[in-house]
This record gives structure tokens, C-alpha cells and sequence, in this order.
């Protein structure tokens, strides 16, 4: 038998085991997936913990996303956006599959990003795979709670392409001022008392992607929904990281139609 995790702190939210377990169901893969919790103090010895037993492979999401980059070797775009989310274990190579499936996901629903400002909130490893994705395609502005690491991001980014920092305080001050808005918070996550990473004054004529997936409909999905704004689901950027990851392991690209059900349902069943 083959093993695959995620590792994150926390981890109960989490959709990818139910999405890669159906995968090995539907393809007949002698192979488990499984949730652990790792605390930050902890990830140097989970991740060579996971080699020493055998694992294949892990994905890597909040909050280790950056400080993962110290135990394993990053390979193409992870080196160069500094955030991983997807390990092959016995290699203690790290990728970055987040990159390729929040582009994947913006062109599913057919959202012109070529030479529009993006408005990314966060500077984490999520943002940061977004804005290098984006960077050099979008003129890009990041606002973040902690200014300094904003500024860390606008400063790698900048290399390849237009990017500014807006503070955070002052973020209502970009009304109008952007074409896409993409949520790289956790702020609207299932657990999390704050709900918006925005002010309701700042969704009006843009396009909303929420990286958030749990909840479907999250606070922000729903304001933007009811105010006529174009809406991107995270839920989809899920289901096309995982597929990236799956094609890493594996060499070959998995069923997408089955792993977005099985996200869908997992969800339904922990509303």
C-alpha cells in the first residue's frame, strides 16, 4: 500500500483526504490518504518522520507552507515563490501545485486576468503562489494585516512584474480602484469568528475569488453573489492543486470530474 497525507495545523477542515481516497477507489490504487495535525514546533520531525515510514507523498497547507521550504529541496516554481504545498517524501523534493491551480482555476470561469489589478489579500503561501502566477500577466496589490511581510512579497514579486503594497488600514481606499479581488486569508473559513477580509464598500463591480473552501459559500462568496459580482470558488483551486500534486506522485493526471464530487460532498456532510 501506498501513503499520502496532509499535514497543517489545523487540519479537521480538510477536504483533500475524502478527494484523494476517491481517486484511489475510482482507479483501483492500493493507496490511503490521510489528515495530520502538526503543530509548527513539529514539522521538521513529521516531515522526515513521514520518509522514515514510507510515505509517498504529502501535502503541506496552513501555516507551513513557507517554513516547509527549510527540510526539503524546492523544485521549479516553489523555489522561486518560497511556499510549497505538495512534497514527494522519499525525494524531500517540495513543488508548488497552488500556482498552477489558482491559473487553472481563474480560466475555468473564463476570468480575464491579462493586464487587470488584482487586489490579493494575505501574504502567505497562498498569496504568494498567486501573485508570482500572476505576476507579469496582472498589476498586482497586496494589503496584509502584518505590513512587513506584504512588503517581504511586493519586494520578491516586483522582479517579475508590476507590484505595490497597499496598507491594510487603509485598504478601503482602493474602492474602484481594482478588477479582481482574491481572498488569500483565512477570514471566512469555517471556525473563524472574523468573516470578511474586506469592507462590504470594496465588493462592488469586481470579480471575487475566495481561495477559501470551507465553507462553499463562504461569507464573502455570498456578499459578493448578492451584490452581482462575478464569483470564483476556492473549492475548484482545491480540486486543481490536487490534481497537479496527484500528477506529480503518480505521472499521469487524475479524474477531475470525480475528485470536485467527492469535495462537494465532504462538505455537505460538515456544514
Amino acid at each position: 500500500m501506498l501513503y499520502f497525507g496532509v499535514i497543517g495545523h489545523p487540519i479537521g477542515h480538510s477536504a483533500s483526504p475524502t478527494m484523494h481516497n476517491a481517486v484511489f477507489r475510482t482507479l483501483n490504487i492500493d493507496a490511503v490518504y490521510l489528515p495530520f495535525d502538526v503543530k509548527p514546533e513539529n514539522l521538521n520531525d513529521a516531515v522526515y518522520g513521514a520518509r522514515a515510514l514510507g510515505f509517498k507523498g504529502l501535502n503541506v497547507t496552513i501555516p507551513h507552507k513557507e517554513e516547509v521550504t527549510k527540510y526539503v529541496k524546492p523544485v521549479g516554481l516553489a523555489e522561486k515563490i518560497g511556499a510549497i504545498n505538495t512534497l514527494d517524501v522519499p525525494k524531500l523534493k517540495g513543488y508548488n501545485t497552488d500556482a498552477v491551480g489558482a491559473l487553472r482555476t481563474l480560466e475555468a470561469y473564463d476570468v480575464d486576468y491579462e493586464g487587470k489589478v488584482v487586489l490579493i489579500v494575505g501574504a502567505g503561501g497562498v498569496a504568494r503562489a498567486i501573485a508570482f502566477a500572476l505576476a507579469g500577466k496582472s498589476t498586482l496589490i497586496i494589503t496584509n494585516r502584518t505590513a512587513s511581510r506584504g512588503l517581504k512579497l511586493v519586494e520578491d514579486v516586483r522582479k517579475y512584474g508590476e507590484c505595490i503594497f497597499h496598507p491594510y488600514e487603509k485598504v478601503e481606499d482602493l474602492k474602484g480602484k481594482f478588477d479582481i479581488l482574491i481572498n488569500c486569508t483565512p477570514l471566512g473559513m469555517k471556525g473563524f469568528k472574523e468573516k470578511l477580509p474586506v469592507p462590504e464598500s470594496l465588493i462592488e463591480n469586481v470579480v471575487v475569488f475566495d481561495t477559501v473552501y470551507n465553507p462553499i459559500e463562504t461569507p464573502l462568496i455570498k456578499l459578493a453573489k448578492k451584490r452581482g459580482c462575478k464569483v470564483v470558488y476556492g473549492l475548484d483551486m482545491l480540486v486543481y492543486q490536487g490534481a497537479e500534486a496527484f500528477k506529480i506522485w503518480f505521472g499521469f493526471d487524475p479524474p477531475i470530474d470525480v475528485m470536485s464530487k467527492a469535495v462537494v460532498e465532504f462538505l455537505k456532510q460538515h456544514l
